[in-house]
């Protein structure tokens, strides 16, 4: 289960990426997780996927 609160949700999917996933895709498909629910809401408090840098800036 993921955290429900935004900013919560940011450290832990920004961790997750950083010491285990080389791409939010990876990561959605290992844990079973919607990548548009994720992305909808950290879009809520301002933050957006970037593929380059593999986090949410």
């Amino acid at each position: 289960m993921i955290p429900k609160d935004p900013a919560i949700l940011l450290s832990f999917v920004n961790t997750k990426l950083r010491d285990f996933y080389g791409s939010l895709d990876e990561m959605c498909d290992d844990m079973e997780l919607d990548r548009k629910e994720i992305e909808d809401k950290l879009s809520l408090i301002g933050y957006k996927y970037k593929e380059e840098r593999n986090q949410f800036v």
